[in-house]
């Protein structure tokens, strides 16, 4: 993984000091609240219901045990005992008291890390396959050109005041795991007819009041480009994007309004004449930066027999682990949806737990998915058990990835002051209704997700089964949506209907549920049947 050099160490240990005397002046009365909150959220740092949340950023995902211990020891010294991980691979404490922040920031630059650019009008953290440098079918390791991108995205002056928030997520596989084409900027690394590597360009995608599919803008663009090529494409919106109405600010409405067509054209210009100012191509920085994501030392001799004679392991086994590129070895998810539990928390004593199992088991190496779960991605087959076990005891050994127990949701009316209802009690419910039900195994991939207000952080779009929870008339009332999908057969979910009841919308799930185990054929996931037979027999369930 990156490690920082000076700049990097220099640059974040200045602005640590920045912000503590900007925090002190606000204590003091110096600032206004006014005056202080475009300084706290270049920080990361939030005003929510009931008290600050700071948003750290974690870099596609990667993080190592020294800073996953960080993070546990901050849990446990100024937040709660836990923190919660968020679908844009980052964490969140949501109970820091501002006289605590800057100190909080000084412990973090202590272990290379920052809350720089988690909120605010800019360029915000870069996302990534969370299987990145270990999944089978990737053609190169995503996370160099993440780091690339991120290193000229930081404190870059021209991209510091966008119209709005700006995000972008890298993979180099065919399958996406990131939700590539539901970003400002979505890139895919591939190989052209010639077999060279290059970048697939996908602008102007989102979730939000109004979710779009980002179109695709280029087919290929050359590797010692990609930097300038992005440029553009930011430039372009820089130049035409609102900023009379923040809810036509995002790229993905300029693309609409103006026509991907159009956009490209322009973007196309704009690539052009940066390519005439003599733009250095960065491939000597590309090459510096993947000298830190080489493969680890895997054994030749790892072994693959596994003993399958415990059935509970064997369940685990089976739904929590990913294949690997490297013979005897799998990447193993570590699930954050306990049954019952809030989806993406955890205390201080697991992330010390995961912490010390990513040092004994993947070569000091974790990561966060966008499914908000946690992935070690290179442990030995032969060492699993021993894994799995460690982790029951710790009450994140659920078996169940991609299943409708692998809850996403958004924090909600618990935390939130943006949202209209609560998340987490209706992702519990969900949780404990299908594990007592027994359905979860003959339901099979199904994911659904949960937001608790239009912003969509839950990114309920996205889901098979997605829930969104509304204000109405001054009662917490829930629609239900189905048929989204974040992967590689990308879609928007649609309204079944007039929405649910806290009780009601449970029951909800569980009746969509029911239809597709009635009428699905061979093989059909829950996203197939419904493409299939459509709307109509659910909300004839439903609704009557």
């Amino acid at each position: 993984m990156y490690q920082y050099d000076h700049y990097d160490q220099a640059m974040v240990d200045a602005r640590v000091e920045e912000f503590r005397d900007q925090a002190r002046r606000r204590l003091e009365g110096q600032l206004t609240e006014d005056q202080f909150k475009p300084l706290r959220l270049m920080n990361g740092l939030y005003l929510q219901l009931h008290a600050y949340m700071l948003r750290v950023a974690i870099p596609y995902g990667t993080l190592n045990g020294r800073q996953m211990h960080a993070l546990a020891d901050i849990a446990d010294t100024y937040d709660r005992g836990y923190g919660h991980f968020t679908t844009r691979q980052n964490i969140q404490y949501n109970w820091i008291k501002l006289e605590d922040a800057a100190d909080i920031l000084a412990d973090l630059a202590k272990v290379e890390m920052h809350a720089i650019q988690t909120s605010g009008n800019c360029i915000r953290n870069i996302s990534s396959d969370h299987f990145a440098g270990a999944a089978a079918d990737e053609r190169v390791d995503p996370r160099p050109y993440a780091e690339l991108l991120r290193q000229w995205s930081s404190f870059h002056p021209e991209f510091s005041y966008l119209p709005r928030k700006f995000k972008i997520a890298v993979i180099a596989s065919d399958t996406d795991r990131a939700a590539m084409r539901l970003h400002d900027i979505g890139i895919n690394i591939l190989r052209n007819d010639s077999g060279e590597l290059g970048a697939a360009f996908y602008v102007g995608g989102g979730m939000g009041r109004t979710p779009m599919i980002a179109p695709l803008i280029r087919e290929f663009v050359p590797l010692d480009q990609l930097v300038t090529y992005a440029e553009a494409c930011l430039r372009v919106y820089n130049r035409y994007g609102r900023r009379d109405n923040k809810y036509k600010a995002r790229i993905k409405i300029l693309v609409h309004e103006m026509g991907a067509e159009e956009y490209a054209r322009q973007v196309d210009a704009e690539f052009a004449h940066l390519l005439e100012q003599g733009v250095e191509p960065p491939l000597a920085e590309l090459e510096r930066i993947k000298t830190f994501f080489v493969d680890p030392a895997f054994a030749s001799d790892a072994g693959a027999d596994i003993d399958r004679s415990d059935s509970d392991f064997a369940l685990w086994l089976d739904r929590n682990t990913v294949a690997h590129k490297a013979p005897g070895y799998t990447s193993a998810v570590i699930s954050l949806k306990p049954v019952g539990g809030i989806p993406g928390d955890a205390t201080a004593e697991q992330m010390h737990l995961m912490a010390d199992l990513a040092r004994n088991y993947s070569f000091d190496e974790l990561r966060v998915m966008h499914t908000q779960n946690i992935v070690l991605p290179h442990v030995r087959k032969a060492d699993l058990h021993n894994l799995w076990t460690a982790l029951d005891a710790a009450g994140l050994g659920s078996p169940n990835l991609g299943t409708v127990e692998d809850i996403i949701a958004c924090p909600g009316l618990d935390y939130c002051s943006l949202a209209n209802a609560r998340s987490i009690p209706i992702a519990q419910q969900i949780s404990e209704r299908f594990a007592a039900s027994g359905k979860t195994e003959a339901l099979g991939q199904l994911k659904l997700k949960i937001s608790g207000c239009i912003n969509a952080c839950g990114h309920h779009h996205a889901g098979h089964i997605g829930i969104l929870g509304v204000d109405r008339k001054g009662v917490e009332n829930y629609q239900l949506l189905l048929g989204g999908s974040e992967a590689e057969d990308v879609s928007l979910a649609k309204i079944t209907g007039p929405g649910f009841d806290e009780a009601g919308i449970v029951d909800a799930v569980e009746t969509a549920a029911d239809i597709y185990l009635r009428e699905r054929q061979d093989g059909e996931r829950f996203l197939d049947t419904y493409r299939r037979i459509g709307m109509d027999p659910f909300k004839e369930a439903l609704y009557g």
